[in-house]
């Protein structure tokens, strides 16, 4: 072990006596007491030295035997303490690749100050290269969060979709200007690998399943089409929800940015579960889609989707996209964030699982926070409010929120 101080944490004495790691309150935390000594030993904390070293400087600055041991084990326990030659095999190959560590480092800085093991936020930094991820739409969103999440070092991003890229799809890190009239999607993949720090692995395509399984961690759903972001059709996600693959939507629909639901089959709402819901709500909501759909009541005209907007939702979708690929169920598992212009205040919507959805949901939701065998929560349960909870707090929502927002 190379113990090492997290260097994302700015350090400052608030007194003689107490140490505080870290500026902003999220993240912050106090450490005392400590003489300056032990203090003046912190430096030596940096990456570049084993324990035997550190013990043998130490002894020099007159420290007690057993201190040093003490000072790794307490701030290891503070989640304060990194390890330089931490994170596994995989996270040794990434040490070996300068260059690409080099553009990830501020990720790395950043995923150290989500994790408390030493070790542990370079080994999920080498971990993301061997996910696969699949964007479906190369529109303004669709094209900037398949580059944000190559740039993040998901090791392979797919982008689907159809027709030639238009003036109106490119955006700043999604596609460029000089993409228009080539085909969308292979834009959209050119352009994330030219973001991606690294190379693709090469796939063995004999690993793959007898069924043609693509073993993706993640498809995320970015339509163009603001229909189908405000009323996502059941149909297009059963094969993910059959096969147990998470999925996540995100877009614009008119001026309001959308992110979420982050779908667990069979644990969180479903597309099914938004629309039945829906319906439930407004019996005129099947009748509008329908018309919607159809292209009743409205052109041709190029769809509203203010870049920065885009841009916006695209940022906050790959945030959560991360989350869930770095093993943490974020808040959109469950629930549709919306942001809307010119306000900009974002919204949580809960999505319930719901009986008439074939999906399973609705039956784990009853069961909330229900402990297995083991008498612990489920693993995807983490973090989540029970059924129960989530339900009583929609209660007490005002009446008439939900229907501004049919």
């Amino acid at each position: 072990m190379a113990p090492l101080v997290k260097p994302a944490l700015r350090r400052g004495w608030r007194d003689l006596n107490t140490v505080q790691f870290g500026m902003a309150p999220a993240h912050a935390m106090t450490l005392g007491p400590m003489d300056p000594a032990t203090g003046s030993f912190l430096d030596l904390l940096n990456g570049t030295r084993g324990l035997p070293l550190l013990r043998e400087e130490a002894h020099r600055m007159g420290l007690p035997d057993g201190h040093v041991d003490g000072l790794v084990t307490g701030l290891a326990r503070a989640g304060l303490l990194d390890d330089a030659k931490g994170g596994g095999p995989a996270a040794d190959a990434l040490r070996g690749k300068k260059e690409v560590l080099d553009r990830l480092r501020p990720d790395l800085a950043s995923l150290s100050l989500q994790t408390t093991g030493p070790g542990d936020a370079i080994g999920q930094l080498a971990a993301r290269r061997s996910l696969r991820v699949q964007v479906r739409g190369a529109g303004r969103v669709g094209a900037i969060l398949a580059s944000l999440l190559a740039a993040a070092g998901v090791g392979e991003v797919d982008v689907r979709d159809v027709g030639e890229a238009e003036p109106w799809d490119v955006a700043p890190g999604g596609l460029p200007a000089e993409s228009v009239g080539d085909r969308r999607d292979e834009a959209a993949r050119r352009t994330a690998r030219h973001w991606a720090p690294d190379r693709p692995p090469l796939r063995d395509r004999a690993a793959q399943s007898p069924a043609g399984d693509p073993g993706f961690s993640l498809v995320i759903l970015a339509p163009r089409d603001d229909v189908d972001v405000h009323a996502p059709a059941p149909s297009t996600a059963e094969p993910l929800v059959s096969s147990g693959t998470p999925h996540l939507y995100a877009g614009v629909v008119e001026a309001t940015g959308v992110v979420g639901p982050l779908v667990l089959p069979g644990e969180t709402g479903c597309a099914g579960c938004l629309h039945e819901g829906r319906t439930d709500r407004d019996p005129a909501w099947p009748r509008l889609v329908a018309q919607w759909r159809s292209g009743s009541g409205r052109s041709r005209a190029v769809r509203a989707c203010d870049v920065t907007l885009a841009t916006t939702v695209a940022g906050l979708a790959a945030a959560h996209a991360l989350a869930f690929l770095d093993g943490r169920v974020p808040t959109t598992a469950g629930a549709r964030w919306e942001v809307s212009l010119p306000g900009l205040t974002w919204h949580a919507r809960p999505v319930w699982g719901h009986p008439a959805c074939p999906c399973g949901a609705a039956e784990k939701g009853k069961k909330g926070a229900r402990a297995g065998e083991d008498g612990k929560p489920h693993e995807t349960m983490k973090g989540q409010r029970s059924s129960k909870e989530r339900r009583e707090a929609d209660a007490a929502r005002p009446a008439g929120t939900w229907r501004a927002h049919v």
